[in-house]
């Protein structure tokens, strides 16, 4: 997909195309109008709730959440609308890859579990997952988007920046739906406690309090989260936090207080010293540049 203005074009080359849009203001019920280019693969990332996608090869209307996304393939050009039904703020990054990139890239030809991949993509088997619904970002794919967002350099160096880090979110796209063929039978713990934090990392949690939830002891908690995504409990929590909070810290309108409780913190003083911690400098360093 590519918006139909080159508002917010951060990279462009022969094969891929990265478009940010925030429309901060939106008229209600005006709409984004968006062009999915022929043979090409689009992923979009939505980062704000509630937003309304209209494409005129689908019979169906989305509804996003917010850190949603879709991987989708489209044969033919065709053109979507984005919109919002109560002047929420419409924020999104997507991505746009030709075919024949995608095609060298995985290289069918080389092995069936390829040839497989190749072809859940192009029947868009990527769109929704558990329960039918669209996937939500993990923290790495967060990370990822944040460093491509940032990333500064010009010329060759951004064209393997970038295409680097689209191969890293494609492997991490396969895994979250191999991991979705496995839960989607037994769920198992580590799922259940990840998908517990993910809707629930901005409140003030802990795996006690996830244990108390869930009905699952707070040590197996423990135990198999580490196993699975190799980062404790605490840790992933605070990661999601640090996250959130480096993208509210540019907005000089928001008071420290008050991200350090949209982030979960009751007190600035662990929200500033978590922050400086993962970031070397303190909220207000960060800032004021």
């Amino acid at each position: 997909m590519k918006n139909l203005s080159n508002s917010g074009l951060l990279f462009s080359s022969e094969h891929i195309k990265i478009v940010m849009q925030e429309d901060q203001l939106p008229e209600k019920f005006s709409r984004l109008h968006m062009v999915e280019s022929r043979a090409s693969f689009s992923l979009l990332f939505l980062l704000s709730p509630n937003i309304n996608l209209e494409a005129n090869d689908c019979e169906t209307k989305f509804l996003f959440r917010k850190n949603q996304y879709i991987l989708h393939y489209s044969s033919q050009e065709s053109k979507a609308e984005l919109w919002t039904d109560n002047q929420e703020t419409i924020k999104y990054l997507q991505i746009q890859i030709n075919y024949q990139y995608i095609f060298n890239l995985i290289d069918p030809e080389s092995s069936k579990e390829n040839a497989d991949i190749l072809e859940n993509m192009i029947r868009n088997n990527y769109i929704f997952i558990h329960k039918k619904t669209p996937p939500h970002m993990t923290v790495e794919m967060h990370m990822i988007l944040n460093e491509l967002i940032s990333y500064s350099k010009k010329g060759m160096m951004q064209r393997l920046f970038v295409e680097a880090k689209i191969i890293k979110l494609l492997l991490l796209i396969f895994d979250q739906f191999n991991e979705k063929n496995v839960i989607l039978t037994e769920p198992g713990t580590s799922f259940i406690i990840k998908k517990y934090i993910d809707e629930n990392y901005h409140k003030n949690i802990r795996a006690e309090d996830i244990g108390k939830l869930t009905g699952i002891n707070q040590n197996k908690i423990r135990k198999e989260f580490k196993a699975q995504y190799q980062m404790t409990v605490s840790d992933y929590i605070s990661e999601l936090r640090m996250l959130k909070a480096k993208k509210m810290i540019i907005d000089k309108g928001i008071m420290i207080k008050e991200i350090a409780i949209e982030c979960g913190y009751e007190y600035v003083q662990n929200f500033t010293r978590a922050f400086k911690k993962k970031f070397g400098v303190s909220p207000e360093q960060l800032r004021n540049g």
